[in-house]
């Protein structure tokens, strides 16, 4: 089994980061100076509307847009939360960014409405659990975190939780003894999947430091107005040593020297034994070039992802949702039809669940397999793809596979896929993916020009195109011209500008 990697490429102007698991790049990360990630981060905001047909308010944290919450995550509903933990069981959260174990705010019953807790105007210590996503605000939740190596320090929730990626049953009782042991009253923590076998002195002291950075905390609210970034998670660079850089990977390399000692500097306060495990790269070819992960980045931006055996799946994304489409391309089998749409599924399986992760793809996704006739084989499939999805940090929810051969499911996204991150709507097609052909374009100029001499009369109409258009419509309409030039006693001039794309025409007098 080939080891794992974290390379990061480090400028002025922007940080990549790539984890490279068994030879392959399973995660992108990317950061550029000016657009830095605001998830963790925690603001001193004011409530400027209380929406209680919703229950839910927007607040105002300094952004361009007002930040959204909910009320199940204000703190005042702490009670309600507790009894929603203890409840539930909700040990198995797994470690990431959120202010608390996972799905929780969205099941707290609303015992006090809205209303009731907050008054517009009001100053309340937020931090923000989801990115804003295209047009919408920043969701925010007054639940706080704090991320540190081993633990997450949680002051307004009274909850201990183990990450499930701690599978040892009698690992996970030593873990939950010592944090019973170190946490204070009436705040919660969550043990890290690094923290498995550390001792209790490097656990203690990890919360030390949590506790000291939430004293702080609560020191600047009292002193600073709101809106105001009170606390600010750290940049790529050191998030992905905290939160990345385990004993499972073997080394991280990166080309900026300034970094590499801001990394030694931190690994020798959290993680003195990673140490010989950092490298300066110094090689003249680009480092994500060397890798092989420049290429692997450009893969991940295309619409069609090939599969081994000569089958394909299509991405495509909507504004509700994105949709996933298998289909068996050049793949023709060796026994029957029912096999090889058996194998393309599977091995279809396995791409989606790393194409999702590759990408960062969240929200409601739609997976239309190729339809499988016996039970036993769709089986198989949603097995491979729930197995798949294993290695994944961000929840997913699966619903078993339709008689139709759809999958619906949903990820967790709090922030942008790679996609948007790293292009934009196509200025031409506006998003549709698609041009009018040369030849519609040629018939919707013969009807502009109908339309302009039915108006009024005209001695000369210049038609300005796209010059592939234009020799379209000379070649293949040229008696139709002839024929409005005679009907109305007036000339067509065309004029070809290649600076036009093909659905674009101008039509003036001349």
């Amino acid at each position: 089994m080939m080891a794992n990697e974290i390379v990061m490429n480090i400028t002025k102007r922007e940080s990549r980061l790539a984890l490279v698991e068994n030879g392959q790049v399973a995660e992108l990360h990317l950061e550029r100076k000016g657009e830095r990630g605001i998830v963790g981060n925690i603001y001193k905001g004011r409530v400027i509307k209380v929406l209680p047909g919703m229950q839910a308010a927007f607040v105002d944290i300094g952004l361009p847009r007002a930040a959204f919450l909910y009320v199940g995550d204000i703190h005042h509903h702490v009670h309600d939360l507790d009894f929603m933990v203890n409840g539930e069981e909700h040990e198995e959260h797994e470690e990431g960014e959120d202010s608390i174990p996972e799905g929780i705010s969205d099941q707290i019953p609303s015992y006090t409405p809205i209303e009731d807790l907050i008054q517009e105007g009001e100053d309340i210590l937020v931090q923000i659990s989801k990115e804003p996503l295209g047009s919408k605000g920043a969701r925010i939740t007054s639940h706080i975190s704090i991320p540190g190596r081993h633990l997450v320090f949680m002051p307004t929730v009274d909850h201990v939780g183990i990450s499930r990626r701690i599978e040892n049953e009698i690992e996970r009782q030593r873990l939950k003894d010592v944090i019973s042991q170190i946490k204070p009253n009436s705040c919660g923590i969550i043990v890290r999947t690094v923290s498995e076998h550390e001792s209790q002195e490097k656990l203690q002291a990890d919360l030390v430091f949590l506790q000291g950075s939430w004293e702080r905390i609560l020191e600047k609210e009292k002193r600073v107005p709101a809106p105001y970034l009170i606390y600010e998670d750290m940049d790529l660079c050191l998030r992905g040593v905290r939160d990345l850089f385990t004993e499972n990977v073997s080394r991280l390399v990166l080309d900026s020297r300034e970094h590499y000692y801001k990394i030694l500097e931190f690994i020798d306060t959290f993680m003195p034994a990673l140490k010989p495990h950092v490298e300066l790269y110094e090689g003249d070819e680009p480092i994500f070039d060397y890798f092989g992960i420049e290429m692997e980045l450009n893969k991940a931006l295309g619409r069609k992802v090939w599969l081994k055996s000569g089958g394909y799946i299509n991405i495509d994304f909507t504004e509700a949702l994105v949709a996933i489409d298998v289909n068996t391309g050049r793949f023709v089998g060796k026994r029957n039809l029912q096999e090889t749409i058996l194998k393309t599924n599977l091995e279809a399986a396995r791409e989606i669940a790393y194409q999702l992760r590759l990408r960062n793809i969240g929200g409601i996704i739609i997976v239309d397999f190729i339809d499988m006739d016996r039970p036993t084989d769709r089986d198989k499939v949603f097995n491979a793809l729930q197995e798949a999805l294993r290695k994944d940090k961000q929840k997913t929810n699966i619903l078993k596979i339709s008689e139709l051969g759809l999958v619906q499911m949903t990820r967790k996204r709090t922030r942008e896929s790679l996609t948007r991150t790293l292009c934009e709507q196509c200025p031409y097609c506006e998003g549709k993916g698609f041009l009018k052909s040369q030849m519609t374009v040629c018939y919707e100029i013969l009807r502009g020009i109908a339309r302009e001499l039915a108006d009024e009369y005209s001695e000369c109409l210049r038609v300005t195109a796209n010059p592939e258009v234009l020799k379209l419509l000379f070649e293949q309409e040229n008696n139709q011209l002839e024929e409005i030039q005679r009907k109305h006693n007036t000339k067509i001039v065309l004029n070809p500008d290649p600076n036009m794309v093909q659905e674009q025409y101008e039509i003036t007098n001349c």
